[in-house]
């Protein structure tokens, strides 16, 4: 995983140049917007337990039949299952938007994630389904103006809903 600054490195030095001036002001950018990005993560981390437990409810109710015997979340086992993987899925959207940078969400998360689920027989859509419950609640939470960070975030929302897009797409 490379974070923002390393990608933009790595790619002049493979190129043999200096860092751009549009380079720079990317990097500036991050770093001006670091406090915002690292309130959005502490939030959406802090309330990480509340997120996954609301999103899986709030399918659970909408999907009753995933809970029914016979159901993709029935028993126990099969529940900690699908509580974990919507965890695991918020964890690494918050390390995607803490480096401003998808790969590390695609790399050791998403890649390979939809034929997992196709050959446990689980439906792709109902995980979307809760993928864009997460998003919900996580942009609710974030959005909440007490204490964060003061300034316009609009574009580091959009950066955090496009994570959350990335990953319900990568499962249907």
């Amino acid at each position: 995983m490379l974070d923002a600054f390393a990608k933009l490195v790595s790619q002049a030095d493979a190129r043999g140049e200096f860092l751009s001036g549009p380079q720079f002001d990317t990097l500036a950018k991050l770093v001006a917007d670091g406090n915002k990005r690292l309130d959005t993560v502490n939030r959406v981390t802090s309330n990480a337990s509340d997120i996954v437990a609301t999103a899986a409810r709030a399918l659970f109710a909408e999907q009753p039949r995933l809970i029914q015997p016979g159901g993709n979340a029935y028993t126990n086992r099969r529940m900690a299952a699908c509580l974990r993987d919507l965890e695991i899925i918020l964890r690494y959207v918050t390390y995607a938007t803490l480096a401003g940078d998808p790969s590390v969400l695609d790399d050791r998360c998403l890649n390979g994630l939809r034929e997992t689920y196709q050959a446990l027989g689980t439906p792709g859509s109902s995980v979307a389904t809760a993928v864009q419950k997460l998003k919900d609640i996580s942009i609710s939470i974030v959005n909440d103006p007490a204490g964060i960070s003061s300034g316009d975030c609009s574009n580091l929302i959009s950066e955090l809903s496009g994570y959350f897009d990335r990953a319900a797409a990568a499962v249907v």
